[in-house]
C-alpha cells in the first residue's frame, strides 16, 4: 500500500464507523460482525487508495495557509482634504505618525509636501505579508501633474527613499470651433476649450470686441493652440494660441501668432496689422457690463449723477488686469471708490480701477505694470450695492467713455518682417487644416481605452 492521502484516511475512518454501527445493531454473532466489519474497512480502504480527490479551489488553499506565507499588494487611494498636511492624510488611514513623518521627510528631496492641494490623491501600496499583526506600507505615489509622479518607497532596511517618475510626453496642435448661442465662454466650454486657453482667446479679441454688446446668437469662433500631452492623451499643459478667429455680426476677424527673433510673440491680423492697442477696453474676463458711461440715477444716493466710467459685474475675487503698460500712480483706499488703483500710461492716458476686494502681488505706487498683468481682484469696497469693477479711462486727467474712445493702434509689419509673417500665416493655416478637434482627440482616446479594456 502506498502513502495514504487525506481522501484515503477519510474513507478508512468511515469504514470503521460503519462497522461499529453494524456491530451494535446486528443480531448475528460477533464473529460474523467482526468479519463484516473487517471486510467493510478493507474494501473502503482499497477504494480510498485509488481515489484522487479534486484539487482545492485556489482561494480556499490560500486561506488555509499561515498569514506570513501570503504574498501580494493591497492598494488604497486617499484623497487630500482642504487644510490637510501630508501627515494628516496618511495618519487618517491608520498609518502611525512616525511612518508618516518618515515619508514626508523623504518626499522633501523631490517635492515639497506643503504644496499638496485639496483633491489630489495619494496611492498607498501595502505588502500583504503580515508582520507583527500589521501589513506594512511599502510605497506611496502622488501625481503632481499629468505624467509627473513622485514616489516614496520603503527600502530593505525599512527606511524610505523618494524619486520622480516622468511619463513620456509630446506636443501636438489641437483646434476647437463652435457657434455662439449665448456667450463665447459657454460656446468654448461646450467644445472642451480649457479655461486658460479661453481666457487668452477673450484677451486677444478684447481690444476690438465688446463681449457684452457685440456678440450675437449665431456668431462663431475657432482657435488653434499647442499643448503637451502624455502618451495616454492627458494634457500636461497648454501653450500659446497659434490662430484665433471670430465672426461677429457678419464681420470676420482672424488673428495669427508671430514670433520675433528674440522669442517674443505678438498677434496680427491677415494684413500684418497688430492687434495690441495701447489700452484694453475690458480689463476683466467673463464680466458683464452693468452700468454704462453717462448720466444715471445713483443706486445708493437716489439722485442723478454723471457716471464717469463703466461697471463690470463679476463675482468677488475675479482677477482684474492692467489695461496697458504703465506706472501705478495710486494704490490704496480712496473714499467712495473703496480700494482703488490708478495707472499712468504713455501719452495722455491713465486708467482707474475701483471697489477692489484686494490688490495683486507687488502692487504699489511707483511700480511698473505690463498690459494684462493682474493688479487686483473684483470686490465690493466703498460705496456699492454689490461686487463689481468700476473702470475709468482718463485723457489729460478727464474721464472719457472707455467703450467709444479712440485708442492708438499697434505697429504694422512691413518689408522683410511682413514677408516672414505671411510665411507663418500660410504655415499656420496648414496646421489648422491638418489638426484634429479637442472632441475628436477625446473620442479617439475613449475608443482606445475601450480596446485596451477588451484586450
Amino acid at each position: 500500500m502506498g502513502v495514504s492521502h487525506p481522501g484515503a484516511v477519510a474513507y478508512a475512518f468511515m469504514g470503521a464507523l460503519i462497522g461499529a454501527v453494524i456491530t451494535y445493531f446486528n443480531p448475528v454473532g460477533p464473529a460474523f460482525l467482526a468479519l463484516e466489519t473487517r471486510w467493510t474497512s478493507e474494501a473502503l480502504a482499497a477504494i480510498a487508495e485509488d481515489f484522487v480527490p479534486p484539487a482545492p479551489e485556489p482561494q480556499l488553499w490560500l486561506e488555509s495557509l499561515p498569514e506570513v506565507l501570503r504574498t501580494g499588494v493591497d492598494i488604497e487611494t486617499v484623497r487630500v482634504r482642504a487644510g490637510d498636511t501630508l501627515q494628516d492624510a496618511l495618519t487618517r488611514t491608520g498609518i502611525d505618525t512616525s511612518t508618516a513623518s518618515d515619508i514626508a521627510n523623504a518626499l522633501y528631496s523631490v517635492f515639497n509636501p506643503k504644496k499638496l492641494r485639496a483633491g489630489q490623491e495619494l496611492e498607498l501600496a501595502y505588502n500583504a505579508i503580515v508582520v507583527d499583526g500589521e501589513t506594512p506600507l511599502m510605497k506611496m505615489d502622488l501625481e503632481i501633474t499629468p505624467g509627473h509622479v513622485v514616489s516614496v518607497a520603503r527600502k530593505d532596511d525599512g527606511s524610505f527613499a523618494a524619486r520622480e517618475i516622468l511619463t513620456p510626453t509630446h506636443r501636438e496642435f489641437v483646434r476647437a470651433e463652435g457657434v455662439i448661442d449665448s456667450s463665447l465662454f459657454e460656446a468654448a466650454q461646450n467644445q472642451g476649450v480649457p479655461q486658460d486657453v479661453m481666457s487668452a482667446l477673450v484677451k486677444l479679441f478684447s481690444y476690438d470686441v465688446d463681449f457684452q454688446r457685440d456678440i450675437q446668437k449665431g456668431d462663431t469662433f475657432s482657435v488653434l493652440y499647442e499643448r503637451t500631452v502624455t502618451e495616454d492623451g492627458r494634457t500636461v499643459n497648454n501653450h500659446d494660441i497659434a490662430y484665433a478667429a471670430m465672426n461677429v455680426g457678419g464681420q470676420p476677424m482672424k488673428l495669427y501668432a508671430f514670433e520675433y527673433p528674440d522669442g517674443g510673440v505678438e498677434y496680427y491680423n491677415e494684413k500684418g496689422e497688430g492687434i495690441r492697442k495701447a489700452l484694453m477696453r475690458t480689463p476683466v474676463n467673463g464680466a458683464r457690463l452693468t452700468s454704462s458711461f453717462g448720466q444715471r440715477k445713483h443706486p445708493i444716493l437716489g439722485y442723478s449723477l454723471m457716471h464717469r466710467g463703466v461697471d463690470f459685474g463679476a463675482t468677488t475675487g475675479t482677477p482684474v488686469m492692467a489695461a496697458g503698460d504703465g506706472v501705478i500712480e495710486k494704490a490704496g483706499p480712496n473714499g467712495a471708490y473703496g480700494n482703488y488703483i490708478r495707472v499712468r500710461h504713455s501719452g495722455d492716458f491713465s486708467t482707474a480701477y475701483a471697489h477692489l476686494s484686494r490688490f495683486g502681488a507687488g502692487v504699489a505706487a511707483g511700480k511698473r505694470v505690463r498690459q494684462g498683468q493682474i493688479i487686483g481682484y473684483v470686490g465690493a469696497t466703498g460705496r456699492v450695492t454689490g461686487p463689481h469693477l468700476h473702470f475709468e479711462i482718463l485723457r489729460n486727467n478727464a474721464q472719457v467713455n472707455p467703450i467709444t474712445v479712440k485708442l492708438q493702434g499697434a505697429q504694422r509689419l512691413d518689408g522683410k518682417m511682413l514677408a516672414q509673417f505671411k510665411a507663418t500665416l500660410a504655415q499656420t493655416d496648414r496646421k489648422y487644416a491638418a489638426s484634429q478637434s479637442i472632441q475628436q482627440y477625446a473620442a479617439a482616446r475613449k475608443d482606445g481605452e475601450k480596446v485596451a479594456s477588451a484586450e
